[in-house]
């Protein structure tokens, strides 16, 4: 069963899976799909108009949207305040397993892959692909149709206006690439001898790697990153 608070608006075509927690005054609005095992805190919006002039703007808690939705995975947690927006084309996604902290702008049509940790007062813009395991630090800003690839690690108040290659440490305004994240890779259990590999390779500014260029623990990374890069 879900534990949803009796403040709490689910509307029209929200479809919940099983032990998720809705807290005081939040609000999903459908289309939207949500797994099993989330918490969703107070005052929590999901599924508003795309912030775009000129779209319509419907009582969502009455009369749903009519857009291919939002799709939200399992064990999330989306902290107070965050806003995920309905998309314009094609789905706002959350992955599995992601740490969604307070003030959180998730626009229309952006995807968040599992387990990214996206931290307080993040505004992310439409269209952006946040890879599996990266950690957007405190305030950052991300221009739309922006690409950050899998398991980067972003400073506080960093301002993203370019790609982000996977495995990097980013930082500045704008954005600049500063290292590896060592720490990061190491914790997700890739070797130390790829770790080295990586930032010797980015160390010589070597930041555009080809899938069948890279160790193959990483391959899957690389190989995302060129499929969602440079859209914009």
């Amino acid at each position: 069963m879900n534990n949803v608070h009796p403040t709490a608006v689910i509307g029209p075509h929200v479809k919940l899976g099983t032990g998720n927690i809705v807290g005081p005054y939040a609000v999903i609005i459908g289309p939207c799909e949500v797994g099993d095992d989330n918490w969703i805190g107070p005052h929590v919006t999901i599924g508003g108009p795309p912030e775009i002039r000129g779209v319509p703007h419907r009582a969502g808690w009455d009369d749903p949207d009519d857009s291919p939705g939002i799709s939200i995975g399992s064990r999330n947690i989306l902290r107070e305040f965050t806003c995920v927006d309905q998309p314009s084309a094609g789905r706002t996604t959350i992955g599995d397993d992601c740490y969604i902290m307070n003030r959180v702008y998730i626009a229309h049509d952006s995807v968040i892959c599992d387990r990214a940790t996206i931290s307080a007062s993040v505004s992310i813009g439409g269209h952006v692909h946040v890879g599996a395991h990266a950690n957007l630090g405190l305030g950052c800003t991300v221009h739309q149709r922006r690409t950050i690839g899998p398991g980067a690690m972003l400073g506080m108040g960093t301002v993203v206006t370019r790609d982000v290659p996977p495995f990097v440490v980013a930082f500045g305004v704008p954005v600049r690439v500063r290292g590896v994240n060592r720490v990061g890779m190491e914790r997700i259990g890739i070797s130390a001898t790829t770790v080295d590999e990586l930032a010797r390779r980015y160390a010589a500014d070597d930041l555009d790697l080809d899938p069948d260029d890279v160790p193959g623990e990483l391959a899957d990374a690389f190989a995302w990153w060129r499929g969602n890069a440079r859209r914009g």
